[in-house]
């Protein structure tokens, strides 16, 4: 991990991504946050950081704390600064609640615009039985010191970085052709994950860890911003305290749309959390 996040070691609670994530409750179901400038690739709000704010709205207004499954539409490009969320309960259980949410932004004029909304179900990780039955196998990365982060390719461009800067990024050597000007053709990405200032991961930031990591689509040689259409995440267990490992594969790129899967592994060797997502690209 970086020097700065062993030397000052944020915990689950009080670190950089739960100030930022934070949100007030104005009435029943309705919360202000201000979204931080602080997770943005250029202007471009990321969209696992938006998914993170609006699932811990989603935590607060219903009766189960932890995320099953989201999905969310991304309706029109989220900006830094003031937004509101509202929510609604559509229905709870003894083991599930469901509920909506939807993030609003206003325009130059004052009107308001949604900006993205989510469906999703919640219950209680910890509750869950012990039991596994699965073929899925942890992706195979080499030793943390011979992968490569940000900080080892060249300076930035100015007001580019915020997002990585936040993040704690080791990418496996055979995915970054693309960064010697040479991508393999093969849509893959994996990369050692965690948060710069330590924090352990929680079934909240995982919403952030499967849409963190660079394109696929850079991979393919393709080049540009990769708006993400529609996430869905499954978070399948609390994950371990330690670093994850996130492995990410496009098969099909047809018509400037592509899809991204996406495993996160824990330090246990367990799979954590699994997302599918639709995403336009630039072709030509």
């Amino acid at each position: 991990m970086p020097e700065a996040a062993s030397a000052t070691r944020a915990t689950i609670g009080d670190s950089e991504f739960d100030r930022d994530t934070a949100v007030t409750r104005r009435a029943p179901g309705v919360y202000d946050i201000d979204l931080s400038a602080g997770w943005t690739i250029i202007s471009a709000v990321n969209g696992g950081y938006l998914l993170a704010v609006l699932g811990r709205a989603l935590a607060d207004a219903l009766p189960h704390a932890d995320p099953f499954t989201i999905s969310a539409h991304y309706l029109t490009a989220s900006q830094p600064g003031p937004a509101v969320i509202r929510t609604d309960v559509v229905r709870t259980g003894r083991t599930l609640s469901t509920g909506q949410a939807s993030l609003f932004q206003y325009d130059d004029e004052g009107k308001e615009v949604e900006r993205i909304r989510v469906l999703a179900s919640y219950g209680d990780l910890d509750s869950l039985p012990d039991d596994v039955r699965t073929t899925a196998e942890p992706p195979v990365l080499p030793p943390m010191d011979q992968c490569f982060g940000p900080q080892d390719g060249p300076a930035p461009v100015d007001g580019s970085s915020a997002l990585t800067d936040r993040l704690m990024l080791k990418l496996d050597p055979s995915t970054l052709g693309w960064a010697l000007g040479a991508p393999s053709g093969r849509g893959e990405m994996r990369s050692w994950f965690g948060l710069a200032d330590g924090r352990d991961a929680d079934p909240l930031s995982l919403l952030l860890a499967v849409d963190a990591l660079p394109p696929t689509a850079f991979e393919m040689g393709l080049k540009g911003w990769v708006p993400t259409v529609e996430l869905t995440v499954h978070v399948r267990s609390r994950p371990a305290p330690g670093p994850l490992r996130v492995s990410i594969t496009t098969r099909n790129l047809v018509g400037g749309f592509l899809e991204e899967d996406a495993e996160v592994w824990d330090s246990e060797n367990r799979l954590v959390a699994q997302s599918r997502q639709l995403a336009r690209v630039r072709l030509g």
